[in-house]
């Protein structure tokens, strides 16, 4: 009699191939486990290193970037001044609304201990901002961030996205979306006390 495990059938297929065995399932189970817990693990690690979100209350996360108009400039050069930090794009509809009002604002301000950072997320830089500041007559600071490193340290994921930032450099107020009244009238509030 002839062995089970060479025996064949009709069409000359080895019965021990014709389906999965136990092994075969024992260890494609096992491969799908590993697979599962490496990127469970990489999943870890990955947030594990992404920086803790900021909050009202924080010490601002301090930064140094270029400016459009040349040089640079960093959050702890305003220890003493109120900040508004603005995160922005050239591109967002919200953006091109508010900038008139941070405008406005931004001269009403003028010879008190306030400035506007306004960080721009766009790609191109210059070439993209340039356009648009010269469009809404802007004057106050404009920041080049190409790299989205600001809004990655502040963990910006709409724009745009504000923070205001009292003469300590903690954060009073995280603003998505535009700037209302009551947040302009806030920032009134801190710089003249």
């Amino acid at each position: 009699m002839s062995d089970p495990e060479t025996k064949t059938n009709s069409d000359e297929i080895p019965l021990s191939e014709e389906g999965w065995q136990p092994k075969d399932v024992l260890i494609a189970i096992i491969a799908f486990a590993v697979i599962v817990a490496i990127a469970v693990g990489v999943y870890y690690i990955y947030q594990s290193q992404k920086p803790e979100p900021v909050v009202e209350g924080d010490v601002a996360p301090d930064f140094t970037l270029p400016l459009l108009d040349g040089g640079e400039d960093s959050l702890s050069n305003h220890k003493g001044e109120v900040v508004l930090l603005n995160i922005w794009a050239t591109w967002c509809g919200p953006c091109r609304q508010e900038m008139p009002y941070m405008q406005d604002f931004y001269e009403s301000m003028e010879g008190k201990p306030f400035v506007i950072l306004a960080a721009s997320q766009d790609r191109k830089g210059e070439e993209e901002v340039r356009p648009f500041v010269n469009e809404f007559g802007l004057t106050f600071p404009i920041l080049l961030d190409q790299d989205k490193e600001v809004g990655d340290l502040y963990q910006t994921d709409k724009f745009p996205e504000s923070y205001i930032i009292d003469k300590d450099g903690i954060i009073v107020k995280r603003v998505v979306g535009q700037l209302t009244n009551s947040d302009l009238k806030m920032i009134e509030h801190m710089v003249d006390n």
